[in-house]
């Protein structure tokens, strides 16, 4: 293969991350694209090593099993008040107290988010659900059968998180108070 023809595959690449605008993992931008798996690999290794370059503003983001092209994080933080749905999504400090109990304890129900907070937790709830930060998991195998709570890739995409094994470390006064009864 010429030069020209991986520049085409990685340029072609790049074009289908762009139009997405959300996470594709290898196996979709194969599909999109029509090369095979081991091309896709190839052309995302090309564009990580252009965006490395100190000339580059963006960077290739890996979150939730997928691939965005998002702006390096040197630069991000200059422009996310313009560029970062600053309106749609600012929380309020009730909002994102739920969101990192749930974040931190998931899956959970929302007698347990509320106990954790001391306060009703519907309001809040349904807030994240409707900003699609969180989503219903399933149901606890409990009397009541209560909905369960999780993250979903918005809240990985917003924070940047590859996954939920990427959220900081608590210390352990921190980590107590995310604990439930029952846990401790």
């Amino acid at each position: 293969m010429t030069d020209l023809e991986i520049a085409k595959e990685i340029a072609l690449i790049e074009t289908i991350l762009f139009l997405e605008g959300e996470p594709l993992d290898e196996a979709g931008l194969s599909r999109i694209s029509g090369l095979s798996r081991e091309a896709v690999e190839k052309g995302l290794l090309g564009l990580e090593e252009r965006y490395a370059s100190p000339d580059s503003g963006l960077e290739l983001l890996r979150i939730g099993g997928g691939v965005i092209i998002s702006p390096k994080k040197v630069y991000w933080e200059n422009l996310k008040d313009r560029y970062g749905k600053k309106n749609e999504s600012r929380l309020s400090r009730a909002a994102m107290e739920t969101l990192s109990i749930i974040a931190y304890s998931q899956p959970v129900t929302r007698a347990e988010v509320e106990s954790i907070r001391g306060v009703q937790a519907d309001n809040m709830i349904r807030l994240l659900i409707d900003k699609n930060l969180i989503r219903e998991m399933g149901k606890k195998d409990v009397p009541g059968k209560p909905t369960q709570y999780g993250t979903t890739k918005e809240f990985l995409t917003i924070f940047r998180l590859a996954s939920i094994a990427d959220l900081p470390k608590l210390d352990e006064s921190e980590a107590e108070r995310f604990e439930l009864e029952g846990e401790r």
